[in-house]
């Protein structure tokens, strides 16, 4: 994260590795993306002085003032210590740092397994860091994290973000406010017709992720918002149903397309004249996911054709769990419970020790993922309505 001197001789000490506390490395989106792939984030200055440069909370301004003036567009790996195998040690940063400070530095490469979350960096807005231990923290960094990092635009708003993404303008999950801090339902319905009218959105949507946001979801569904409460439900990867895995394939992303295609133009209330260009979005904005988290899309078949699908996304030590379905004439054979067994096995592969979903509070597949062990973690609501 920044290139340092190299450190004095006997001016380090050993980072504590203990408790809850956790420490920072501030990278660019793509490098992130590229380090899913490899399994460990490796900067240059691993090869030019031997370490990955970390920082405490207190500390991440100064690295980013320095190395990244005026950036916001930059996220914070939030590490667990006691996660990493290599040496940790508080060492000086760069001369003009403030005199005596030290900065913990890796001596090693950076696992992505050790990052429990992926955070935004927009100063001067301060981010939310959750602690490895804090599942309903992980979970709502993790939805509140991939929408800005996938988003062609993102604009403060009130509360928190509105992201956009004018090449899928059918998308509620592509182009709504994200908002993670308390706001009322005046704000978020100024904000949204303020950032939808300009962008032309055909719809006004906002997803509510702070404690307590109910209060704010039921006042705008008493202004005619349609309001949804979504229940967070997380899982560790060890333990998977016993399930037979292997009906279950790993697809290039287009294998899962036509499912998808019959899916949504089943159950979309939809004008007749919208739909194909409604649906071909939807389907279209399933590849940015890929381009910031790592995506494994999962299918079986039948006689040759994908009649049940799922998709895991691995975001370091955290996953997410989305899209899981079959088709209603093949329902009752085990497929649903063979995908997400296949993808827990693939998530506990990939160093994730959580599996997070959203689950409809009012629907039945909150209570079939509860039986096959995922908890509820907390609760957000998502808010939407007509243009």
């Amino acid at each position: 994260m920044t290139s340092p001197a190299r450190p004095r001789p006997g001016s380090h000490s050993e980072l504590a590795t203990g408790g809850e506390d956790v420490v920072l490395h501030l990278i660019e989106p793509a490098a992130w993306r590229q380090a899913l792939r490899e399994g460990a984030v490796r900067p240059p200055s691993l090869d030019a002085v031997g370490f990955v440069h970390l920082s405490t909370p207190e500390q991440v301004h100064l690295p980013a003032t320095a190395l990244f003036p005026g950036r916001r567009d930059l996220v914070l790996l939030v590490v667990d210590p006691a996660r990493l195998a290599a040496p940790v040690r508080l060492e000086p940063g760069r001369p003009e740092d403030p005199p005596g400070m030290l900065f913990p530095h890796l001596y090693g490469p950076l696992p992505t397994s050790a990052v429990v979350a992926v955070v935004p960096y927009r100063p001067p807005l301060e981010p939310v860091l959750p602690a490895p231990g804090d599942r309903h923290g992980r979970a709502v960094a993790l939805y509140n994290s991939v929408p800005v990092r996938r988003a062609v635009g993102v604009g403060d708003v009130p509360g928190g973000v509105a992201v956009l993404d004018p090449d899928v303008p059918a998308s509620h999950d592509n182009n709504r406010l994200v908002l993670s801090t308390p706001v009322d339902a005046a704000a978020v319905a100024a904000a949204a017709e303020e950032v939808g009218g300009n962008a032309g959105w055909p719809h006004r949507a906002a997803l509510l992720t702070w404690p307590g946001a109910g209060q704010v979801a039921a006042a705008l569904a008493r202004q005619g918002w349609a309001a949804e409460e979504l229940v967070l439900m997380g899982r560790s990867p060890a333990a998977p149903p016993d399930a037979p895995t292997d009906r279950v394939e790993v697809v290039v992303q287009t294998g899962v397309h036509d499912l998808w295609d019959r899916s949504w133009r089943r159950d979309l209330d939809v004008p007749p004249n919208r739909l194909d260009a409604v649906v071909d979005q939807l389907i279209r904005r399933e590849r940015l996911n890929d381009l910031v988290v790592a995506v494994t899309d999962l299918v079986v078949r039948e006689e040759g054709r994908v009649v049940a699908a799922a998709q895991l996304r691995v975001d370091g030590a955290t996953a997410a769990l989305e899209s899981v379905m079959t088709d209603p004439a093949h329902r009752g054979r085990g497929h649903g419970d063979a995908l997400v067994a296949r993808a827990l096995e693939l998530a506990g592969a990939a160093g994730c020790d959580l599996v997070v979903l959203e689950a409809s509070a009012d629907d039945w597949p909150r209570h079939w993922y509860a039986r096959r062990g995922f908890a509820d973690l907390g609760r957000t609501w998502s808010v939407t309505r007509e243009a």
